[in-house]
């Protein structure tokens, strides 16, 4: 058995601004990720519009309302719900830039990593709204995306 307080979970890689919490990793699970987000209004709980094809995702919201944007349109999950994407399900969440309150929640994906993350945004190189492989360097602190239509490669330092 492990236990932990979430205050006392260090701030995950490549949090950014987020308060974002690897609270798997300091249980030493294997199998499962589970990552606690406290967002204020502005802030999500990933960095863009994305799918992991070998990962499903749950988000439990605990306080506040997160907002999905998903390939069905928006979905609004208030605390007390929950909500499942499946492996290729395109989606992100975040807490509104107009709300009053922060949203509070856990991101829970099966297996654990990110071996096969697919993000989609307008490529800088040739224009294109599409589809970008990532490949996440949590020791290094990087993050690499490769458009699949052009093959341009853009990295990310934190």
């Amino acid at each position: 058995m492990e236990r932990v307080d979430i205050d006392d979970v260090a701030q995950a890689a490549l949090s950014g601004p987020v308060d974002r919490r690897d609270v798997g990793r300091a249980l030493g699970a294997t199998d499962v990720a589970v990552m606690y987000y406290e967002l204020e209004p502005g802030e999500n709980f990933s960095g863009g519009y994305h799918t992991h094809l070998d990962q499903e995702e749950l988000f439990i919201v605990l306080d506040g309302e997160a907002e999905f944007r998903t390939e069905d349109g928006k979905v609004a999950v208030a605390a007390g719900e929950a909500i499942r994407f499946a492996p290729g399900e395109f989606q992100t969440g975040y807490n509104h830039y107009d709300s009053d309150e922060p949203v509070r929640g856990l991101a829970l994906g099966a297996p654990a990593g990110m071996d096969e993350t697919v993000s989609m945004f307008q490529c800088p190189d040739c224009g294109e709204e599409g589809e970008h492989d990532v490949d996440l360097d949590e020791t290094g602190g990087t993050v690499t995306t490769t458009c699949r239509a052009c093959g341009f490669v853009m990295e990310t330092e934190p």
